[in-house]
């Protein structure tokens, strides 16, 4: 298991969930789920610095040769919709200066490739392709590079995104994640597309619905009050396109392997969305805005009740995954790795549960809802 915070996963912590326990004793007892996970886990770990390394070299390049880094930004604020996210044009030139420091540059990739959602599904995107390739009877070890390089680098386009949004963390490097942000997704671009015209056209809608659900996130953080089931499932969106298209595409986007694997990626990533909610809230001392909480809390006017219907809601995307196991094809190689990846997922939203009922936060969060 890998997260930012490693104790999450430690004995200790296992110990204190009823999925943990499981994993405990699937590890105990070496069963295919757990030795499945455990070697994509360790490749994982010793690829990482690998893959921070290419991603770093290719981001120079791209920075270092653009001549025209204003239509760059500008093209990118276009797509996304949102002039936010650029810079001004007096900006560029002295940011653009700074990060043709590759030092500079290297830190800064390293800063927002320190996410749990990269680290938890590095792992998981090898253990897809190799399920897919050993399904089909295919498999291209540069592609499998390329593919999981291009979909990690999106996925990790969500982190200087959100840090511009919220401007809660690396406020000092807003400007250069700024800058940064049209190459990064020029360069997932280029590494997805080598899966060929129809993965690249999967991973265009994922990200064009990712946008989708970051937009309503942004608009419920303005105006807290109009939450509604309807703009949580849309805000979901950001979970449910980026995970579920990386797990179809991890199939080449072939039927039925890579629906199925959109299913179960799709459905683990929104239940992980509350575990996260949970876990930030407590870090945070208020109520995630938005999130499930807020909504559950809204509707009963009750805190506490707010989180126990968002753990209700975190199964319900569980059961949903688990549903995929059953469509996958008889004998399937890695649906062992698939049920243990599972169980860790619902060993994090309990964990953080847990934690949250230990520190009975419930007056402190009601006196910081929004009005």
């Amino acid at each position: 298991m890998s997260s930012k915070d490693e104790s999450i996963f430690s004995k200790e912590a296992l110990m204190s969930t009823k999925p943990g326990k499981d994993i405990v004793k699937q590890a105990l007892f070496k069963s295919k789920g757990y030795r499945q996970f455990d070697k994509y886990k360790k490749e994982a770990e010793e690829e990482l610095p690998k893959f921070t390394k290419r991603f770093a070299d290719d981001l120079y390049r791209q920075i270092k040769s653009d001549n025209t880094p204003h239509e760059t930004q500008e093209k990118f604020a276009s797509e996304v919709g949102s002039n936010d996210i650029i810079l001004e044009k007096s900006q560029i030139d002295p940011v653009k200066k700074k990060l043709e420091d590759y030092n500079i540059l290297l830190d800064r990739v390293t800063r927002i490739l320190n996410s749990n959602f990269v680290k938890m599904t590095f792992p998981v995107f090898s253990a897809l392709y190799d399920a897919s390739s050993q399904h089909f009877g295919d498999g291209d070890a540069k592609m499998k590079t390329d593919l999981i390089d291009g979909h990690i680098i999106a996925i990790d386009l969500s982190e200087p995104m959100d840090r511009i949004m919220d401007k809660d963390e690396d406020v000092e490097y807003l400007d250069d994640y700024k800058l940064m942000n049209p190459y990064i997704l020029q360069l997932a671009r280029i590494k997805i597309g080598t899966g060929g015209q129809q993965v690249l056209e999967e991973f265009e809608k994922g990200f064009k619905d990712a946008r989708i659900g970051q937009y309503v996130d942004f608009k419920l953080k303005m105006k807290p009050q109009s939450i509604t089931e309807e703009a949580m499932i849309e805000c979901y969106k950001k979970y449910r396109a980026v995970m579920g298209t990386a797990g179809k595409n991890m199939a080449l986007a072939r039927l039925p392997l890579g629906e199925i694997f959109y299913l179960g990626m799709a459905k683990a990533a929104e239940s992980v969305g509350c575990g996260n909610e949970i876990e930030d809230s407590i870090k945070n001392k208020f109520v995630k805005v938005p999130s499930w909480p807020l909504y559950y809390t809204m509707l009963t006017n009750d805190v506490q009740k707010g989180f126990e219907f968002t753990m209700k809601k975190s199964e319900m995307y569980l059961n949903e995954a688990r549903l995929a196991l059953d469509l996958l094809p008889e004998n399937f190689s890695h649906k062992d790795f698939l049920e243990f990846l599972f169980l860790t997922v619902e060993h994090y939203n309990s964990f953080w549960f847990n934690q949250l009922q230990k520190q009975k936060l419930w007056s402190e969060f009601d006196s910081k809802l929004p009005r």
